[in-house]
């Protein structure tokens, strides 16, 4: 019997996906939650688990394509429990069936048993012609005295031609394959030099030509764009389209305040140099500055809980958090993600030091789940990294507030009624006016850079009332 498996709802209200690589082809026998597929929503990559066992009959959708929830992505051909319907009723009719929900469903995202992955079938050769198609004129793009046709082999990865030969698919990883289909280039005439003979993005960069591009004399550019390329464009989609749209919805309905506060950080770097010292920590990581700061954060909310609310419009209510769900601005290859650190306030200074460190590699490495990056009340982002002194950064849709971190500098500041060289940062707090007063915020944000100019103060904010340190 026939199963078609429909693209789930991966949660967050993300109504579309898109496939980054397939793992499996027409002719391969999969066994249930074996990874079959990973597919990028708005937020995270994630691994797509069969919900079947039996013999892939059919992708319905290649790589490097957006899927909406719902549309049919995969069919199997499956015997046993998994041809039985909810009726009891097999069928031995080749046509696909319209997706029937199973137990099994739940079980995607990565969140199910996954046991079964060791040992997996190898792959079948798949007919050769798919990958080896003949290139396809697209567009003629002109400039004065430089007419130019654009033509791109990128190969449908699902049909094949009747009668073609058959050979294996060329081995690349799928940001390679991606590029490879931007450029217009045929993996299956390139040769890899990578391990093991993989194909690298140099290899594809060596003999590609980026679509709508205009090509003009060789020359050295200071932009290290492709020899001949003037310009080159790029679907907005994923993540960088779900990034605009949020910032676009953030700025035009809360109105935003920014404030700002320098302050002389050096007994909070003093501090970490006692903690990071050899033992101070044993069989743990180092604790960082951010872990500081967002110590000092839970603390200020404390205080100052109107920082830490939401503006229910369509509810005419304020929502009030009494814990700190703390995103962390983040940048990764992918772009700007917020995982985050739930109940922050409950784990202190060690455990949100290692849950940072978790975190920060769970997003860089592209492996965070989109219940990770949901669910948010008050985030941290660090500009001081890339030697920025201050901002105004925009707040996450749904939060009242936003903590900026500056780089630390070595400045003269007034010290015990001198002059020294000491470490600076300055701290950039934006806020949702119409939950979070002037005051307050200047309140919040003064406790903030107190507890990071003395952290000692700490101990005397816990559980205190504002104004009580």
């Amino acid at each position: 019997m026939i199963r078609v498996f429909s693209l789930p709802d991966l949660g967050e209200g993300l109504t579309e996906s898109e496939i980054v690589a397939w793992h499996v082809a027409p002719g391969d026998t999969v066994t249930l939650n074996q990874h079959i597929a990973d597919v990028e929503t708005a937020k995270a990559v994630v691994e797509l688990p069969s919900p079947f066992s039996g013999v892939v009959s059919e992708l319905h959708r290649p790589e490097g394509v957006l899927v909406h929830v719902g549309d049919p992505i995969v069919s199997f051909e499956v015997v046993g429990a998994d041809a039985v319907d909810d009726s009891g009723d097999s069928s031995d009719s080749g046509a696909p069936a319209a997706p029937v929900p199973t137990k099994r469903e739940a079980n995607l995202v990565g969140y199910g048993p996954d046991a079964e992955r060791e040992g997996r079938p190898k792959r079948r050769a798949r007919p050769g012609s798919a990958a080896c198609a003949t290139p396809v004129p697209l567009a003629t793009v002109t400039s004065p005295g430089l007419p130019v046709a654009v033509t791109s082999s990128v190969a449908n990865p699902v049909a094949a031609a009747p009668g073609a030969t058959t050979m294996e698919r060329p081995r690349s990883t799928p940001p390679v394959r991606m590029l490879a289909r931007d450029l217009g280039v045929d993996l299956t005439r390139i040769t890899g030099t990578g391990a093991h003979g993989v194909i690298t993005r140099d290899d594809v960069r060596a003999v590609g030509v980026t679509p709508e591009t205009v090509p003009v004399a060789d020359a050295p550019s200071v932009f290290g764009a492709p020899s001949g390329t003037r310009e080159s464009r790029t679907p907005i989609k994923s993540l960088r389209k779900l990034t605009a749209a949020a910032m676009v919805q953030s700025a035009f309905t809360a109105p935003h305040v920014t404030e700002f506060l320098t302050i002389d950080v050096t007994p909070t770097i003093d501090l970490l140099e006692t903690i990071n010292t050899a033992g101070a920590r044993e069989g743990a990581g180092r604790v960082g500055l951010l872990a500081v700061v967002a110590q000092a954060l839970c603390l200020a909310v404390a205080r100052t809980p109107s920082v830490n609310t939401r503006w229910d419009e369509a509810a005419g209510e304020i929502v009030q958090f009494h814990y700190v769900n703390l995103g962390i601005a983040a940048a990764t290859p992918r772009g700007l993600m917020v995982p985050v650190i739930a109940d922050a306030d409950r784990l202190g200074l060690a455990g949100l030091a290692d849950s940072l460190a978790r975190l920060t590699a769970a997003a860089r490495s592209g492996t965070t789940t989109p219940a990770a990056l949901a669910g948010g009340t008050i985030t941290i982002t660090n500009i001081g990294v890339f030697g920025i002194d201050a901002g105004t950064p925009i707040l996450n849709p749904g939060e009242a507030a936003i903590l900026a971190m500056g780089a630390i500098r070595r400045t003269p500041w007034e010290f015990r009624g001198d002059i020294a060289l000491r470490q600076v940062m300055t701290l950039s707090l934006s806020f949702d006016h119409r939950l979070v007063d002037g005051e307050q915020g200047s309140r919040f944000l003064a406790d903030v850079g107190r507890i990071l100019a003395n952290p000692g103060l700490a101990l005397t904010m816990l559980g205190a009332t504002p104004g009580a340190a």
